[in-house]
């Protein structure tokens, strides 16, 4: 069934939408419903649409909440940072890092990336991936139709490819929130989506605390964490928390025996390469 452009390559829950406001119209000019019964099933329609949209729900399509299951097999979990580069949190980030010999990817924003181009080939030289976070990381990036989406997406991949000698394979949307065209706009571009198993809301929140048990509570092989090294909350007395919050985190995965691995090792298996920590042993 073809009845627009790039029918198959909407997610099933939007193609199920929009036969179901096709077939409403047809109800109602037909005069077998009335408007309420019509309005009653545009509501529900859309409320599915919108739990959709919630991070780590697969209504609208594929999700990576967590590692392949080979990947928590061999013990690893991964570490991912958004809204970055920062040019002072983010050095700090790798080299807490550097010295805990952990690998991991960072989701930065394509303007941010082209502001600091050093500090994306730092992060690359020294073992990271790079992902996609969008062009702009814009507030109603959710709201925005397939043309305008697939811009602010292609621009970021565009800028990221360049910076990092290699395309991202990931992209997480602005504050996890899935836009039901988002299938459209990413097509072609070779992006996985993916959102999280937990996250320390560290963007929002300037307790160091809080924001630690919520990625220690339950911690897991195959657990993807998502942190702030850009856009990051502050404490009482104006320290990013994330770099109170790295340190406790990575001490605990060297207790409980876990790896922390960038998603392009984790998925393909790969050896990690090798970061400015080994090359200076």
């Amino acid at each position: 069934m073809r009845l627009l452009p790039g029918w198959r390559r909407l997610s099933t829950a939007l193609r199920a939408s929009l036969l179901i406001h096709l077939a409403s119209v047809i109800a109602l000019v037909a005069g077998l419903v009335s408007w309420p019964w019509l309005l009653v099933v545009l509501v529900v329609n859309h409320g599915v649409l919108l739990l959709g949209m919630r991070p780590g729900s697969r209504i609208l399509g594929p999700d990576m909440r967590r590692l392949p299951a080979a990947a928590a097999a061999r013990g690893e979990v991964a570490l991912t940072f958004d809204d970055g580069p920062d040019p002072v949190v983010t050095p700090l980030v790798l080299d807490m890092l550097d010295a805990a010999g952990a690998r991991a990817s960072f989701f930065c924003i394509g303007k941010a990336a082209r502001a600091h181009p050093a500090l994306m080939r730092e992060i690359v030289r020294r073992g990271h991936s790079v992902e996609n976070h969008t062009e702009r990381h814009a507030l109603l990036f959710a709201a925005y139709g397939v043309r305008a989406m697939r811009r602010e997406i292609a621009t970021a991949q565009k800028t990221l490819a360049t910076l990092a000698g290699r395309p991202p394979g990931f992209f997480r949307a602005p504050f996890g929130l899935r836009s039901p065209l988002l299938a459209p706009a990413i097509d072609g571009m070779g992006l996985t989506y993916l959102s999280w198993t937990r996250r320390a809301l560290d963007g929002g929140s300037g307790d160091a605390a809080k924001g630690y048990g919520r990625l220690a509570r339950g911690l897991a092989a195959g657990d993807i964490l998502l942190m702030h090294d850009g856009r990051c909350a502050r404490d009482a007395d104006g320290a990013p928390v994330i770099l109170s919050i790295l340190p406790r985190l990575l001490a605990l995965l060297a207790a409980q025996g876990l790896r922390s691995v960038s998603l392009p090792m984790a998925t393909s298996g790969e050896a990690p390469p090798p970061s400015a920590a080994d090359a200076s042993n």
